[in-house]
């Protein structure tokens, strides 16, 4: 199993750098930041840096949109890392959530995402694609690869991760959304004459190590709100009681009221009171080493191939050195 760290690129981007190397010293493959221009600074700028002072890092946005940037300026920003670091880098995306809401801009269209993946891929790794109907190539992309992983929730999303993406992002750790979540991938992936097996599982969600269980609950509660934005979305799509949803991810909003994305993703978020501590042992990863053991191996069993760790909280630290002491060996062993 691989493992990736999480971060926000809050300043100064030296932390940010500091942290990543850290990770790759503990046995993090990964290296992933959020991508909202208005709420934290530019990320691939930063990942130039990690690029340069870490030696097999691979990193990317967890996750860029299609609305922000232009394709053509997304898939050069890739392809120029790649040609500087040699192909380490990955495009995590989806429909855009903080990116685009704080900029008063609506999440973009599936239909815009699907073409989305298709045409940063291809021009990423120098081949011609369609953009704004001009065909459009990069003349000097020499042997690029740029894996395309999409995140993804509602049936519609999973479906199209299945067809058109090389990984699939899930971001909750809970059990059985999981493998319900896999399931509806792989028989899109089928569905559409690709070899499902071929697309890469990766769970994303807050971990946080030690014996104070109500201490981490309150430190990774932010999630279960974070999270709720997407299922919002879903609820007020195919209703609060339906088969296409799963009532184990829709059922905890009932009591939600709206969302500040001033405190997005950060540690007590006033946003996030009404997230019971059910859902945050269900969707994130708490409590001693052993616990985080127990569920990775579990979610492995479900077929995921990488856990990338969420590490907004106070033991940004403490976490990355827990994992590549205890955790990350008793997985690769």
């Amino acid at each position: 199993m691989d493992f990736g760290l999480v971060l926000q690129t809050d300043p100064p981007a030296s932390a940010v750098v500091g942290l990543m190397r850290r990770a790759e010293r503990n046995g993090f493959r990964y290296g992933w930041t959020f991508d909202s221009a208005v709420l934290w600074q530019e990320p691939f700028v930063i990942y130039s840096r990690i690029l340069e002072h870490t030696q097999k890092l691979t990193v990317g946005p967890m996750v860029t949109n299609p609305g922000t940037r232009t394709w053509e300026v997304t898939a050069s920003t890739f392809a120029t890392l790649n040609d500087m670091y040699g192909n380490r880098t990955v495009c995590g995306i989806g429909r855009g959530d903080s990116a685009m809401r704080v900029a008063g801009r609506k999440p973009n269209t599936l239909a815009r995402l699907g073409e989305a993946i298709g045409v940063i891929r291809d021009l990423a790794e120098g081949r011609e694609a369609v953009v704004d109907g001009q065909p459009v190539r990069l003349p000097w992309v020499k042997n690029g690869k740029l894996p395309v992983w999409m995140a993804a929730y509602g049936p519609k999303a999973l479906a199209l991760a299945g067809e058109k993406a090389d990984g699939f992002i899930l971001q909750l750790a809970d059990l059985y959304l999981t493998e319900w979540m896999v399931k509806a991938v792989r028989t899109a992936a089928a569905e559409a004459g690709r070899d499902p097996d071929s697309i890469t599982i990766c769970v994303a969600a807050p971990a946080y190590v030690g014996d104070d269980l109500a201490h981490a609950r309150e430190q990774c509660r932010w999630f279960g709100g974070m999270v709720g934005n997407h299922v919002a979305d879903l609820v007020s799509r195919y209703g609060e009681h339906s088969d296409m949803v799963p009532e184990a991810l829709t059922a905890y909003i009932k009591q939600r009221h709206g969302y500040d994305y001033s405190h997005h993703g950060r540690a007590g978020n006033p946003s996030t009171d009404f997230v019971p501590d059910e859902i945050v042992d269900r969707f994130c990863l708490l409590g001693p080493a052993r616990a985080h053991i127990e569920k990775l191996k579990a979610l492995r069993e479900l077929g995921v191939h990488q856990f990338a760790v969420y590490n907004m909280h106070d033991a940004k630290e403490a976490t990355i050195d827990a994992y590549g002491a205890e955790i990350i060996p008793a997985l690769n062993s």
